[in-house]
């Protein structure tokens, strides 16, 4: 299979630009399949996955692990071309793509994760690799899921100009010089509808500063196309659990109902004053709310559409 473990993050990853990264202690490299992935593994029992959305990386759930890590065995990874994990080649970056390499390096880390978590275009990881049957859980979870292609004059020109601004080395190079000005960090995270504290945005600002980070994010905009999972979802044969920030300003959150409509055993819990980053807004709530639906899979973990209070 070709792929090789190597234990432990090495010093000079351990510090991303000049900020020290969550949970570096747990992190570890895993070659596979020409991937050189960042992995951080945590916790003992049956184990959960936790896939971060495009421009995002493990550092995401730091404040999601470690209450679910009592419980069980939390997996993370940084997806090909983010946080440091390195770029998968063209076919890679695809969700079809990716899903197949993911299903690889999970087999090489020897875990059938009993339950799914992604955020965004993470969901559609989840649930492309369910439908693939390349992983097996007993439900699947999608915080502010992106699940839905683009439509109208959006669907043809979003995509196009992903790929070419991806096959251009200057983007990445400008957007990184940009993000040294805190305000455009902050501007890109105040256009998700979230307010996350001064740690998460600092750790955003230094994944902006990485041209290859980047890169990696420009690269899965081009090459991810929705259409065909959005056809396939009312195969879907796991309850499908959909967590919707009412302020989601990125994914709207008439998406999840449309997917509710579209896809049987599906639930949707609404989060009231969250934005697109719901997790890092309010992790003790965003947790709490996974403990239930992962300890009870095959249940609804609140009545569709009712507000969970903190």
């Amino acid at each position: 299979m070709n792929c090789a473990l190597e234990q432990g993050l090495p010093a000079d990853r351990a510090m991303h630009g000049k900020t020290q990264w969550p949970l570096a202690q747990y992190s570890r490299f895993v070659e596979c399949r020409g991937v050189r992935w960042h992995v951080q593994q945590l916790g003992s029992g049956p184990s959960v996955l936790l896939l971060h959305g495009t421009g995002s990386s493990t550092h995401s759930w730091r404040d999601i692990a470690l209450p679910l890590s009592a419980t069980y065995q939390v997996v993370m990874c940084d997806l090909p071309g983010h946080g440091f994990t390195s770029q998968a080649r063209r076919a890679g970056m695809s969700l079809a793509g990716m899903s197949h390499l993911l299903a690889e390096l999970l087999r090489q880390l020897n875990t059938s994760p009993v339950g799914v978590v992604g955020h965004s275009a993470g969901a559609a990881l989840c649930c492309q690799m369910v439908l693939a049957e390349q992983l097996q859980p007993r439900c699947i979870v999608g915080i502010n899921a992106a699940l839905q292609p683009f439509h109208g004059l959006a669907g043809q020109v979003f995509s196009p100009l992903a790929q070419l601004l991806s096959i251009n080395p200057v983007v990445p190079r400008l957007v990184s010089w940009r993000a040294k000005k805190q305000s455009l960090t902050e501007r890109l995270l105040s256009d998700t509808g979230s307010t996350i504290d001064a740690y998460g945005r600092t750790l955003y600002q230094s994944l902006l500063r990485d041209p290859k980070h980047v890169s990696g994010a420009l690269g899965m905009m081009a090459h991810w196309e929705l259409a065909p999972l959005w056809q396939q979802l009312p195969q879907l044969n796991v309850p499908l659990h959909l967590i919707v920030g009412a302020n989601d300003k990125t994914v709207s959150p008439r998406q999840a109902v449309q997917v509710q409509q579209r896809v049987k055993a599906t639930t949707v819990t609404r989060l009231e004053a969250l934005g697109h980053l719901a997790h890092e807004e309010a992790p003790q709530q965003i947790s709490r709310l996974l403990q239930q639906i992962l300890s009870a899979p095959c249940q609804s973990p609140a009545p569709a559409n009712e507000e969970i209070k903190p």
